[in-house]
């Protein structure tokens, strides 16, 4: 009896410490698994923290480097914008100071003189060949009309004495150009630095050629006055007068015109 009850007593211990011990197992269990939970969490926290850090940081990175080209492309921008403005601004200037400013009056009687500031533009390398030829075309003209109604004499060339065909031409021009003019109308018609004219294309100051007696190519030479009409020394007992192209005589006896004053001819 006293065997049993000692054996029932050691039972009981038995249970009641496998018992007591059986929840606290558990707990240290759920303890480690939420130590290791809680760990695991803190590693993805960190692991996230620094992926959006990275992100963050490249972000930043990509941000910078836009607005640094953005800032050097304004930069450009701006740069190119000054210096076409100051193109601009130049150009203009550098116009105005090319020009130049002429005062212009006028007058009428009973009135006051009244002045106008007018702007002259530089004449281009073309014009200016122009105006020379133009120049020298007038100087010949003048002294051509100025030898209008003198007497013809065969061989003169000079005021003084009067002058045949060619003898007016060559007072005309000598001193106009650079070559030597020659002394008859055939020769004149064969001169190499003189260039050949239509008819319909004459201009003042052109030489124009007939064919009277039928001698050579030429025997008669004029000047183009202008209006279809030209200056001439005829022929003995005549003046020197202005004639017009389409008359008959001349209409049929014309052979051609040559130009002697060129820009690169003339002095």
């Amino acid at each position: 009896m006293a065997r049993i009850n000692k054996f029932s007593i050691t039972l009981c211990a038995l249970l009641f410490t496998s018992l007591s011990m059986t929840p606290l197992s558990h707990a240290s269990e759920q303890a480690r698994s939420s130590a290791s939970q809680k760990s695991h969490q803190a590693k993805s926290d960190r692991k996230k923290k620094t992926t959006s850090s990275k992100s963050k940081t490249t972000a930043k990175k990509k941000t910078s480097t836009v607005k640094q080209k953005t800032a050097a492309k304004s930069k450009t921008t701006s740069t190119v914008s000054k210096t076409a403005s100051s193109r601009k601004t130049r150009s203009p200037a550098l116009k105005t100071a090319s020009a130049k400013m002429v005062q212009r009056c006028s007058a009428r009687k009973g009135h006051k003189k009244k002045c106008v500031n007018e702007e002259v533009k530089p004449l281009t390398i073309a014009d200016a060949h122009k105006a020379r030829v133009q120049k020298a075309q007038k100087t010949a003209m003048n002294k051509l009309m100025g030898q209008i109604g003198k007497p013809y004499r065969w061989g003169g060339s000079s005021p003084r004495t009067g002058f045949d065909c060619s003898g007016l031409v060559y007072y005309a021009y000598k001193d106009l150009v650079k070559f030597r003019i020659p002394r008859t109308a055939n020769e004149m018609y064969h001169l190499r630095d003189a260039r050949s004219v239509d008819r319909g294309e004459l201009q003042s100051g052109d030489l124009v050629f007939f064919r009277t007696r039928g001698r050579g190519t030429a025997d008669h030479v004029g000047v183009y006055v202008g209006n279809g009409k030209f200056i001439q020394s005829p022929r003995s007992g005549r003046d020197i007068q202005i004639t017009s192209l389409s008359e008959d005589y001349w209409a049929n006896h014309y052979v051609g015109a040559r130009r002697v004053m060129t820009s690169k001819t003339i002095r």
